[in-house]
Parts: C-alpha cells; structure tokens; sequence
C-alpha cells in the first residue's frame, strides 16, 4: 500500500561538545573518494507491547539529546561534505525531521513493506549527489503509538561496518550507557582511514557507478527461510563435487550464485556475447590487514572483489546443469575474494595501479560495454542490537536501493533467514520476479 508521511517539523542538532580546531578538516582517504556519492540507509520500526508507553515528544527528546552527544563522538558526521577531497567539520549540526504517518498503522508496514514506500521513512534522496549533509534522521511517528527512525549516512566517509559503529554507539549512549563513554559499548572511531590509503588527484574521474543510477529500475524484497537457504548450500557444495578439503558454501555466496544465475537465465535472451559481465562482491579489508584494524576503525575500508562471468553453459548445454554451474561460480568468487591480501593491500594503498584499472575500465562501462552485478551483505552486522532503551526494533528495512543490478542482504531477525532486497530494470525484474525456478527458493507471502 501507498504510505502518505507529512513532515510536521525540522531542526538542526548539533554536537554537545565542539570539535577541537586541529580535528576541523576531516581528509578523506583515497578509498573514501572512489565510493559513490549516495547514501547508505536503513530504516530501524519500533512498537510497544507493555502496558505503559513512552509518549512521543519523551522519544523525541531524548533520540536528540544523545544525537547530540554521538555525533560529538563522530564529528566528521556533524560537518558538510566538500566536493570529493575533506569534511568541513564545522559543526553546523544534522538534519533532525519528525513526520506524522497519516494513512497506516506499523502492522501495515510490517505486513507488506514495499522498499520504494520505506524511501518516504527518511530524510533525504538517496542518490542526491549535490547534498553536502553527512547525515541525517527521520522519527516517523505512527498514530498507533509505535515509530521508526529513518537514517541516512554518507557512502563518501561511511561504509556498512562505519554506519553501524555510529547506529550501535548512539543507541547505547541512549540507553544511558556510561555518559563519559567508556563503557566496553562505546568504542570511540579512530579515524585512520587517510593515514591508511592517502587521497589521490581525482581530476578528470568519472565515477562510473552514475552510470547504474537510472529512474528506469525498481527494487523488490525477497525473503529466504534458512531451510531452503541450506537446500542451495548442499546443491552448491556437498553434492557439487567439492573437494574434501573445502567449505561448503556460506549463505551470502550461496543466494549469490542462485540470484545471478537466476538472472542471466531470464536475461538470456538479450545478453551480448561481446559484452563483458562482471559479478562484484563488496570486501570489509579490516580483518585482512597484518595485523587486523580494529572494528571501529572508521571510513571505507571495504575494496570490491570481481568476478568475469562467462557464458553460462547451462543456458546452452544440457549436459552442465545450473548446480554445477553456480558451484564453479563460488569457487570462481572465493578464489577472487582470497586475492584481497596483505599484497594487495599494499598495492591499494600506493593506489596508482588501482586507479589506472578503473580509469581504462571507465570508459567502456559508460558505454555499457561492462555489465555489472553487485552484491553487498550486512549480514552477522548487528543490525537489530539498535536498542535506544525500548526495546529491539520489530524489524529493520531497506530503502529502494539507489543503481540498478545491485543486491543488498540483510539478516531476518531470527537471524537464520536472508533478506534480500534486489534492484534491477523494469522489464528485467518483471521477468525475474515470475521465474518459477527462482520463486521455488523464496519464502512465500513475502515477495514485496
């Protein structure tokens, strides 16, 4: 159903405490460059259970005061983005919005969530490129008495892990956990990732990820139940022919070889047999540094792992069927992923012959000469921990994602189940989400 939401208030907060002049140009790191200037977002919905409320404006003003003291604690978050090179950090404060949810209650949402519908649940355009906010916030209060809390971090200082550092730490501080921050549960972000991988000049870069940002392309959720996620695990790895020696397949690499060849099954008939198709999986690099950065190192500290997807012979052979198929594409994607070492972490940071990669590349990707699919995983991120002393959210959801041949996982809240919200063309996903062979493997009622 269509969600009607009326902005009913705005105001800037600011940090509680100013940033010290030498913190005042927060540089960005040569990794924070290259990532694409949108917004990572999440909506987080609450509801009450108990007998006693909270009221609404107690929600409110508390979410602000310890908006307040986090962002003193993230103060890049609190500055404006200038151009691709530094954060101005100002203290100019984020955007804080309430908005009144006019024609449903939380059951409703939680019912049907339709992602094109959550985008109304928070502040900003998601692919607003000439916005200089770092971050802002939306309480979306229901009539109900439950809410949500919409946010919006930015992708050019932020990645996964760094949006929910920041989600986790404000809602302990919340929570009133330790108001001098040293509790175990506030980890203060060392800031490192320029000092890591220094910036570069950019002039003449064509991001080629504004390429994938189209009006043409919707995104659809679709849910896993551990059981069948388990059935495509064993095809892809206990009765594929692994060898004894490797890891059945894990969830994430498992859905990504059913979804993609799922996809190019029903792309078949208008895939091109010059172009090249490439299937991308996002990497966190903290743990693979020697030794490893700590969890709260802030920043894009995630590089891509790609995939040359050749084409698949299942589609034209009948002797090789899609298992065998999707099992060679796991092994072809951990064999890729394994690349991203210490070796390559060195390269990276000299960043020169990374840089020259995507420079020849850009070109034929503007020209649609490169076809990419991507995929990115919060699973195992803690992503229902954000309890701001109500409780654990009921569900948290996705927005529209912002390019098209994107998908994004996120964890069910039993935790066993995937969600995966996946962004294609019009036509394509009219085709994808009608294939009986994908729709055999999602959890039924809950294709939105």
């Amino acid at each position: 159903m269509k969600v009607y939401i009326e902005v009913i208030s705005k105001e800037i907060i600011k940090p509680s405490s100013p940033t010290p002049d030498h913190l005042r140009h927060y540089q960005f790191s040569f990794l924070d460059q290259l990532s694409p200037p949108v917004y990572n977002s999440l909506v987080l919905f609450y509801e009450f259970n108990g007998e006693t409320q909270p009221r609404i404006p107690e929600i409110s003003s508390h979410l602000k005061t310890s908006l307040s003291e986090v962002i003193t604690l993230f103060y890049p978050l609190a500055g404006r983005v200038k151009e691709n090179k530094f954060i101005d950090c100002n203290d100019d404060g984020i955007p804080y919005l309430e908005a009144q949810v006019k024609n449903c209650k939380l059951a409703d949402v939680l019912k049907n969530p339709i992602p094109e519908e959550l985008n109304k649940f928070v502040p900003f355009e998601l692919d607003d490129t000439a916005n200089e906010y770092a971050l802002g916030i939306q309480l979306n209060i229901f009539e109900c008495g439950g809410f949500a809390i919409g946010q919006c971090v930015s992708h050019k200082l932020a990645d996964g892990s760094s949006y929910f550092m920041f989600s986790k730490t404000w809602a302990a501080i919340a929570r009133g956990v330790s108001g001098d921050h040293s509790h175990a549960e506030i980890n203060r972000p060392e800031f490192i990732s320029a000092n890591l991988f220094p910036p570069k000049d950019l002039n003449g870069y064509i991001d080629p990820s504004v390429a994938s940002i189209t009006k043409n392309k919707v995104t659809k959720r679709f849910v896993f139940d551990a059981s069948n996620i388990e059935v495509l695990r064993l095809k892809y790895g206990g009765n594929a022919g692994l060898e004894t020696d490797e890891k059945c397949p894990s969830r994430v690499e498992a859905l990504s070889a059913f979804i993609w060849s799922r996809f190019v099954a029903v792309t078949k008939d208008t895939r091109e047999a010059e172009k090249l198709y490439m299937v991308i999986h996002a990497v966190n690099l903290r743990p693979r540094f020697d030794p490893p950065l700590p969890e709260h190192s802030f920043g894009n500290l995630y590089r891509v792992a790609r995939t040359i997807s050749t084409n698949p012979s299942f589609l034209i052979d009948s002797t090789t069927s899609g298992e065998e198929y999707c099992n060679g594409l796991t092994r072809q994607v951990r064999e890729e992923i394994s690349k991203i070492d210490k070796d390559y972490l060195k390269r990276l940071q000299q960043g020169d012959e990374h840089l020259s990669f995507i420079r020849r590349n850009t070109d034929r990707f503007m020209k649609g000469e490169i076809v990419t699919f991507s995929f990115s995983s919060l699973c195992r991120l803690p992503i229902y921990d954000s309890d701001f002393g109500w409780g654990r959210p009921t569900w948290v959801g996705s927005p529209a994602r912002t390019f098209k041949n994107l998908v994004h996982f996120l964890d069910t809240k039993e935790g066993d189940g995937i969600e995966a919200y996946i962004c294609l063309e019009k036509e394509v996903m009219a085709k994808f989400e009608t294939d009986s062979e994908f729709l055999a493997y999602v959890k039924p009622n809950d294709v939105c």
